[in-house]
């Protein structure tokens, strides 16, 4: 409907401006003496000042742009909104590689209407780096088109996962990436669940698997992959959850989603 379009083409211009101002500030603003500002799930988990100051960049952007949307942030920030529109916001994915200097770091902001993301953008400054999707018009680098990659067989393919920061759960992630990689071409880590997707939708990974995703970390990230062609899913039968979120070509998608059944990836 072309209200739709219009709504969508709002929606995509708040995100692009909201995501390219917190990855400036995160860009330019990172001190050379960063300091921990909290933690998180772990001692391991941290979350900067930069992380928070991102968020509040972010959101009051959404306040100015959509004052009556809804809002689910990572640092805290939440609330119902009255328009049917809410923000899932991840001011900074990546936060133990920015934290160190890494460049694999980003952005993630997506719009949902009634649980289904409308928009996603993801801006990973330190790449130069700005992708976007919307339901129905597919997803973009800049203004290139992207698809996933055409399948290969399984083992000849290249996967991604992440590491939750609970140590007893990443010590079963680290188990089952043992048992998956004699049936894969190789895994990746880059640290950016953000990132990831958004390389199933650039063809620069086969697929990629994570456990213990919430929200914020996928939202964006799995329009983008399936904009793309890509399949995403969790659990065969289920969507991308909290237990589990994968997304690959097709082809890859369902022999990948089955074997990490089998080795029990969800699983504490």
């Amino acid at each position: 409907m072309p209200q739709d379009d219009a709504l969508l083409d709002e929606l995509l211009a708040v995100a692009l401006e909201a995501a390219h101002r917190a990855g400036a500030l995160l860009r330019d603003g990172r001190p050379d003496d960063l300091e921990v500002a909290a933690t998180k799930s772990s001692p391991i988990d941290v979350v900067t000042e930069m992380d928070i100051a991102a968020e509040k960049l972010i959101t009051g952007v959404l306040a100015e742009r959509r004052p009556d949307d809804g809002l689910l942030g990572e640092e805290g920030g939440a609330s119902e909104g009255t328009s049917g529109i809410r923000w899932v916001v991840d001011p900074l994915d990546g936060t133990v590689n920015y934290l160190y200097g890494l460049p694999t770091w980003a952005v993630s902001i997506a719009a949902e209407r009634d649980g289904e993301a409308l928009v996603g953008v993801i801006a990973a400054p330190m790449r130069g780096e700005t992708y976007h999707a919307v339901r129905g018009r597919g997803a973009h680098l800049g203004e290139r088109r992207l698809r996933c990659r055409p399948a290969p067989p399984l083992e000849q393919a290249l996967v991604s996962t992440g590491f939750n920061y609970v140590t007893e759960v990443r010590t079963h992630q680290a188990e089952v990436a043992h048992r998956l990689i004699p049936r894969l071409r190789d895994i990746r880590r880059s640290g950016s669940a953000a990132i990831d997707l958004a390389d199933v939708a650039a063809g620069r990974l086969d697929g990629y698997y994570e456990r213990c995703l919430r929200p914020w970390d996928r939202a964006a990230g799995v329009l983008l992959a399936r904009e793309a062609g890509a399949l995403t899913g969790g659990r065969p039968g289920s969507p991308p959850s909290d237990d589990l979120t994968v997304a690959a070509a097709p082809g890859v998608f369902e022999p990948l989603q089955a074997l990490l059944e089998d080795l029990g990836a969800w699983h504490d």
